[in-house]
């Protein structure tokens, strides 16, 4: 008798994401919060086996470069972050792409992958840690790795946290809103306690390397 073997895939394989990305006309020295309008989709809570959300994600961009404000709820345990061990650790990561670049499966110049931490930093360890790393396998690394500064601030609260982050456009290689409306984008939230929470696919297949499998921001306004 012969057997059909089915291996289960995400169901966000079938798709190809555009999601629009609002333009902040603020200043990022100002930023606390972004407008609900910005809130990101979670793509992910079309697969079966995903965690429960636990986390808020906006973004949002502008000429001098790109934002993004997160909350975290639902925790019960202390947060575990360690400038050492920043994949591991909770917080934030997220991949940009500036030439959308979906038909490679090896990361180019202009893509990009920042790791943001609440806490966990300098000082007496409770400072917010914003690093951008080499990605694996990358054909070409971007000449804009740690360029500038990363602004990001972080509150620690009951059940989670608040982080922002202003990422320069310094420090983005490529950006240009201009010509290139369209930009690869990726992220995933994690947390030892609660899980992971990613835009699409998520850590089981290679988000961190693969732009293939990154979803498309479109800049609006």
């Amino acid at each position: 008798m012969n057997q059909t073997i089915v291996s289960e895939v995400s169901n966000n394989l079938l798709f190809r994401y555009r999601i629009h990305c609002e333009r902040f006309q603020g200043q990022a020295k100002s930023l606390s919060e972004l407008p609900d309008a910005c809130r990101l989709p979670i793509f992910s809570e079309l697969d079966k086996n995903h965690d429960k959300p636990f986390a808020e994600l906006r973004a949002a961009w502008s000429p001098d470069g790109m934002y993004f404000w997160l909350k975290v709820k639902q925790k019960k345990q202390a947060l575990w972050c360690r400038n050492t061990q920043l994949l591991e650790s909770d917080g934030l990561q997220v991949w940009i792409d500036t030439r959308d670049t979906h038909n490679i499966h090896r990361a180019s110049k202009f893509c990009h992958w920042i790791v943001l931490l609440p806490t966990g930093g300098t000082g007496d360890g409770k400072n917010p840690i914003a690093s951008m790393l080499n990605i694996n396998r990358a054909r070409e690394h971007s000449p804009t790795v740690n360029q500038m500064p990363i602004s990001i601030s972080s509150s620690i609260q009951t059940g989670g946290y608040l982080m922002s982050a202003f990422i320069p456009a310094g420090t983005i290689n490529g950006w240009n809103p201009d010509e290139h409306r369209l930009i690869g984008f990726h992220y995933v939230v994690i947390d030892r306690e609660l899980g992971s929470q990613s835009l699409g696919v998520g850590l089981e297949y290679p988000i961190a390397e693969d732009p293939s499998l990154w979803s498309s921001l479109v800049l609006k306004g």
